[in-house]
């Protein structure tokens, strides 16, 4: 009992994380249309950015108890970077499919390179950040309480997005566009500020997301690639622009992943691929997904 109580809440934790990439990735695909082959350049981002955040906030004096703050915060502040990257995104966005992908596949490139020569090609870790708020008793089992609080952020995060393009004017108007483009610039909606906004709070999620994995695993150059196939994942089984799907999906690879590191680990990634095919066989626009026409 204790091992599967252990077992599961490992795979909530990493479906907490997963779930933010994925959210960003819907979201942006949902209104601008566009397959981000980039979302794993922004998690790496966010990881690199915030153990960079968390060691220059230790160096001022402040406590421990602020990492996941700092963490937060420096997500938020590096997620900025997804502004200019729109701007280049702008000359593909009425083209094939295929300069896209091509185009942020090459982001994802020149992303490694520039962490490899900012950050170096080692991987870099926070040296007891991840037990810095002590642990808790959880079903029989003790868990670090830095995932319980990351589990709960991400509930929030998702309960807040849902709340803001539900009930706000400017949700709304992202739904509008998303819906229809071309009604929506007609009645004057300025369709550049909306694919802006929404891929920067796209970008953001994700590098929320690689800040908050930081105290529990390590910052490295391949996690951008390695984030974009279980993303992917996330997305054909849930369902590709659909919130729900992202949140299904999420939790699906991630306890997948859980059992399949604690029964068989040689098969961790197999194990997605293998439901991601049984996806695609079954259900082809996923579980949340609208088939297209």
């Amino acid at each position: 009992m204790t091992l599967f109580a252990d077992m599961i809440l490992g795979g909530v934790f990493h479906a907490a994380i997963l779930f933010l990439v994925a959210a960003g990735l819907q979201l942006v695909f949902g209104v601008q249309k566009i397959v981000n082959l980039a979302c794993g350049s922004f998690y790496a981002l966010g990881a690199y950015f915030g153990i960079t955040a968390v060691a220059t906030a230790t160096s001022m004096g402040l406590p421990g108890l602020a990492v996941l703050p700092v963490l937060l915060l420096a997500g938020l502040a590096i997620g900025l970077v997804g502004l200019p990257v729109e701007r280049l995104l702008r000359t593909v966005y009425r083209r094939d499919e295929s300069h896209q992908l091509l185009l942020t596949f090459g982001l994802l490139l020149v992303f490694q390179d520039v962490m490899r020569f900012w950050w170096g090609a080692t991987p870099r870790t926070l040296d007891n950040a991840y037990l810095a708020y002590g642990t808790a008793q959880v079903a029989g089992v003790r868990v670090p309480t830095y995932n319980l609080l990351v589990i709960v952020a991400s509930i929030a995060i998702a309960a807040g997005l849902g709340l803001f393009l539900k009930r706000t004017r400017t949700g709304r108007i992202i739904r509008a566009t998303a819906e229809n483009r071309e009604m929506s610039e007609g009645l004057g909606v300025n369709s550049n500020r909306v694919f802006a906004a929404v891929f920067t709070v796209g970008c953001m999620l994700g590098t929320v997301g690689g800040a908050l994995v930081v105290p529990a695993s390590a910052a490295s150059l391949e996690m951008s690639v390695e984030l974009v196939v279980e993303a992917f994942a996330v997305v054909v089984i849930g369902g590709l622009g659909s919130m729900r799907g992202a949140i299904a999906g999420a939790l699906i690879v991630g306890l997948i992943r859980a059992v399949a590191i604690m029964v068989l680990p040689e098969a961790e990634i197999l194990s997605i691929y293998l439901v991601v095919i049984a996806a695609l066989i079954l259900r082809p626009a996923g579980l949340f997904g609208k088939a297209m026409a």
